[in-house]
C-alpha cells in the first residue's frame, strides 16, 4: 500500500467519492473537502501529498484556492475540471498547477498523471519504509512490526489496518471508512469484521490504549504525548 496521501477538493460529493474510489483502488490514501477553506484546514493538521482541484466551486474558486495554497506549500496540485479551454489550463498552470486534465475523467488517465507528477517532483522516491508512532514501528517493504524490541506476527489484514491507522494518525476513522480502505469497496463481509480486527491488533501489540474507540464512529490511532 502506498503512503502518498492525496487531498481531493472538489464541491461536489459525489465527483470526490468517486474520485477517491478511483484512488483507493490503486492504493493511494485520500482524504477530501468540499472546499478551499476545508482544504486549508485538512492542511494545517496533516501532511498532504499531492492535490486534485476543482475549479469551479461556490465562493473560491480552485484558481484562487491554488493561489492561497501556493503562498504556504509546494504541495504538487493536478487540476481536474470540466473547462477545457485553452485559457483556463494556462492560467491554471500560471497560478502554480501541475497539471491539468478535463472531465469526465478517465481512472487510468488519473493515476498515471499522478505517478507523473509524483516522479517530476521526486516525491515517489521520498517515501519512507518505516512508520513509528511510540513504541510501535512498523517496515512497510519488510512487512514487519515491531514493539520496542519484540517482533508483532500479524496477518496481512492487520499489517493493512495498522498502517492504515498510523498513515491517518489521531483523525476519527468510520467502520466504513475502514472497511473500504482496507477490504476494498466490494468486500461483502459486515462492518463487525473491522470490530474482530481491531480486537486482535490491540491484542497482539499489548498497547490497547493506542487505538482508541470512538464512540458512535468507529476508531481513532491517538499518537501518545511526549
Amino acid at each position: 500500500m502506498s503512503s502518498i496521501t492525496v487531498l481531493i477538493i472538489d464541491d461536489e460529493a459525489d465527483m470526490r467519492h468517486l474520485t477517491e474510489m478511483y484512488l483507493a483502488n490503486s492504493g493511494f490514501l485520500c482524504v477530501s473537502a468540499g472546499s478551499g477553506t476545508e482544504a486549508y484546514e485538512v492542511m494545517e493538521k496533516r501532511k498532504i501529498d499531492l492535490i486534485i482541484l476543482d475549479i469551479m466551486m461556490p465562493g473560491e474558486d480552485g484558481y484562487i484556492v491554488c493561489a492561497n495554497i501556493r503562498k504556504k506549500y509546494n504541495t504538487p496540485i493536478i487540476f481536474l475540471s470540466a473547462k477545457g479551454e485553452e485559457w483556463d489550463k494556462v492560467k491554471a498552470l500560471q497560478l502554480g498547477g501541475d497539471d491539468y486534465i478535463v472531465k469526465p475523467l478517465s481512472p487510468g488517465e488519473l493515476v498515471a498523471r499522478i505517478h507523473a507528477v509524483l516522479r517530476r517532483t521526486g516525491l515517489s522516491k521520498q517515501e519512507s519504509a518505516i512508520n513509528t508512532i511510540g513504541r510501535i514501528s512498523l517496515d512497510k517493504k519488510a512487512r514487519k512490526v515491531m514493539v520496542d524490541q519484540r517482533t508483532v506476527n500479524l496477518t496481512l489484514k492487520e499489517f493493512e489496518l495498522l498502517l492504515f491507522f498510523m498513515d491517518h494518525r489521531n483523525q476519527a476513522l468510520s467502520r466504513e471508512q475502514l472497511l473500504e480502505h482496507v477490504w476494498g469497496i466490494d468486500y461483502e463481509g459486515s462492518l463487525r469484521t473491522v470490530d474482530t480486527h481491531v480486537k486482535t491488533l490491540r491484542m497482539k501489540l499489548q498497547e490497547g490504549d493506542y487505538i482508541e474507540t470512538v464512540w458512535g464512529v468507529g476508531y481513532k490511532l491517538e499518537v501518545p504525548s511526549a
